[in-house]
């Protein structure tokens, strides 16, 4: 199984071209590759805020995440897993039921209409 790790801006090494902003749907996710990792990217609407974090469920071990319902719990963006209602942190990928471990984050940015998603290599 590939390791995830969150990734802090400052830590980027590669910045991989996810694809075009239009190409992403609004208050909804969706799930690039990167080498053997798979990755959910996010984009909320209402805070004009891009997130990007591990499509691995650590609960049940599924790749369902960039399905997942996205909100705000205390003012912090969140994902629930589709399958299993797990709520994860989309800047720190804390779990928020505090039951479930973290899941690894990355920083997102977005150039010339392009989005980009920061990894370690």
């Amino acid at each position: 199984m590939t390791a995830y790790q969150t990734i802090l801006p400052n830590q980027v090494t590669t910045w991989f071209r996810a694809g075009r902003t239009d190409q992403f749907p609004v208050g909804a996710g969706a799930t690039i590759k990167y080498g053997q990792r798979q990755i959910a990217v996010f984009y909320f609407n209402r805070t004009q805020r891009w997130y990007a974090c591990q499509n691995l469920c650590p609960h049940k071990l599924e790749n369902v995440l960039g399905r997942g319902l996205i909100g705000e719990q205390d003012g912090v963006p969140k994902v629930a897993c589709p399958l299993h209602k797990r709520t994860f942190s989309l800047e720190t990928g804390e779990n928020l039921n505090g039951d479930c471990p973290p899941v690894a984050v990355f920083p997102v940015r977005i150039e010339g209409g392009d989005v980009y998603v920061g990894f370690i290599d």
